[in-house]
């Protein structure tokens, strides 16, 4: 008897959750999930690493300077500041949700967030510092020190340590249970009629060709200006600055729509300065079409709940430096 209420339960169960999961795998957009760290202690390391800005030769910019997490990962300005002032080449893009990409950077050139993170410590545009140099400041810090030891089992400070702690915190930097992740899963009513409608102009108009997946995007690379050019004078030329080959100017990944509201200003240049704005330019050089100011207005509602809950974690407290250090040079 006991079997038989059980086998019974479980098919009740099947039976009220086969439409919630049917509901989400027939959509073109998928819900996501927290991420629990595979190695906590590394992760917290690595949370340490994100937030120092003794990374950067001036000891003044981290991680955290061009993928703020308090402001979408991003840092909401059209292209980043880096060491000295510099005006950087390209838009910031978020590192929420990042994990999900098919690669990194808007022209995909580093494979993953470990290859990732390596990069902007050694760019003398961004943090201007070397990962030779790097490695010294932190080995210098016998806290730190201990942290290596935790996570990797030696105190040993090098590169790929580092990167991987960076790399590790920030697969975790997912924004899951947003309104649209909740409709996903059964509940009908957590979209308004508006957002509803903008939905499914946002599918009918062909916008989840590209805009697919969990992430909503971020899983191909394409052409921007599939039916009209895109103007813009800034120099970046997409997956063509990677492969040399022509056929891939202006090839760039497309970037996820995920907390979207936040992560303003739009494209790889940072030229649309509001979603309406960025709806208006890719329905016309992307899809061939000119959408009605009400069908932008319910496109960008729909896009409203594509945010999700915001990484929530204590801010580490940095050890400090020792007289060993080497000291910042900011000029």
């Amino acid at each position: 008897m006991i079997k038989r209420t059980f086998a019974i339960s479980l098919l009740s169960l099947s039976a009220i959750l086969a439409p919630i999961y049917a509901s989400a795998a027939n959509e073109p957009i998928q819900p996501i999930k927290a991420v629990t760290p595979e190695n906590p202690d590394v992760a917290e390391l690595g949370k340490m690493l994100y937030f120092d800005p003794r990374l950067s030769k001036s000891g003044f910019i981290s991680c955290n300077s061009c993928h703020n997490l308090s402001m979408g990962g991003t840092d909401n300005i059209k292209t980043s500041i880096g060491h000295k002032w510099q005006e950087g080449p390209i838009n910031a893009p978020t590192v929420l949700n990042s994990g999900m990409n098919l690669a990194q950077f808007w022209d995909g050139r580093a494979k993953d967030l470990k290859e990732q993170a390596g990069g902007p410590i050694a760019n003398p545009g961004e943090m201007a510092f070397t990962h030779e140099m790097a490695v010294k400041v932190v080995a210098s810090i016998p806290q730190y020190r201990e942290h290596f030891k935790k996570a990797f089992g030696s105190d040993t400070v090098d590169i790929d340590r580092i990167t991987t702690a960076i790399a590790e915190f920030e697969e975790t930097l997912v924004t899951p249970n947003s309104k649209f992740d909740q409709w996903l899963e059964g509940d009908k009513n957590a979209l308004s009629a508006d957002e509803l409608e903008g939905y499914k102009l946002f599918k009918s108009s062909g916008c989840t060709q590209c805009h697919n997946g969990p992430a909503v995007g971020a899983n191909s690379f394409q052409k921007m200006g599939m039916f009209k050019p895109y103007e813009t004078k800034n120099p970046a030329v997409g997956r063509m600055d990677v492969t040399g080959k022509e056929e891939d100017r202006f090839v760039f990944k497309v970037p996820t729509l995920r907390n979207v509201e936040l992560t303003y200003p739009y494209f790889h240049d940072g030229e649309a300065a509001t979603l309406e704005e960025a709806v208006d330019i890719m329905a016309k050089i992307q899809l061939n079409r000119e959408f009605k100011k009400d069908e932008i207005a319910k496109i960008v509602a729909f896009l409203k709940t594509l945010t999700g809950e915001q990484p929530k974690f204590d801010l580490p407290i940095l050890p400090p430096s020792t007289n060993n250090t080497p000291r910042p040079q900011p000029f």
